[in-house]
């Protein structure tokens, strides 16, 4: 099984959002969600926490490409715009330094217009334990 399809399948709080790989190539993932009724807070724009989902989703992927059991131990998330009910959102992540225990990586989210949504920096701690995959995609 290829990692993308792995990890759409076995995240399952991404999936239960909607949330999913859509490409995911040495050092980058791209992730794609479009914004429902259930995804809402109470001020009529899309829950903070949903995009943050969606960031990390990409995170995960980039992170796990080496092989190796990699988990967040710190991100930064800055919100810049409101995402509206309808709109896809994309969260796009490049590894910026592939450290051997210690991967940095930088995300963008924007939407179907190319406004910048939000952007996060993530840091993960790999682990020694093997994630089993045959390819990337």
């Amino acid at each position: 099984m290829n990692l993308l399809d792995k990890l759409n399948r076995d995240d399952r709080f991404a999936q239960s959002i909607g949330a999913r790989i859509t490409e995911l190539r040495e050092g980058y993932a791209r992730t794609e969600l479009t914004v429902e009724e259930r995804h809402l807070n109470g001020g009529g724009v899309c829950q903070g926490g949903v995009i943050y989902t969606l960031s990390d989703l990409a995170f995960a992927a980039v992170t796990n490409s080496h092989g190796l059991l990699s988990l967040g131990i710190s991100n930064t998330t800055t919100f810049l715009h409101s995402a509206q009910l309808g709109e896809t959102l994309v969260a796009e992540c490049t590894e910026t330094f592939d450290h051997h225990k210690l991967p940095y990586c930088d995300i963008r989210v924007s939407n179907g217009q190319g406004e910048l949504i939000a952007v996060m920096t993530g840091l993960a701690y790999r682990t020694k334990q093997e994630v089993p995959f045959d390819t990337l995609m």
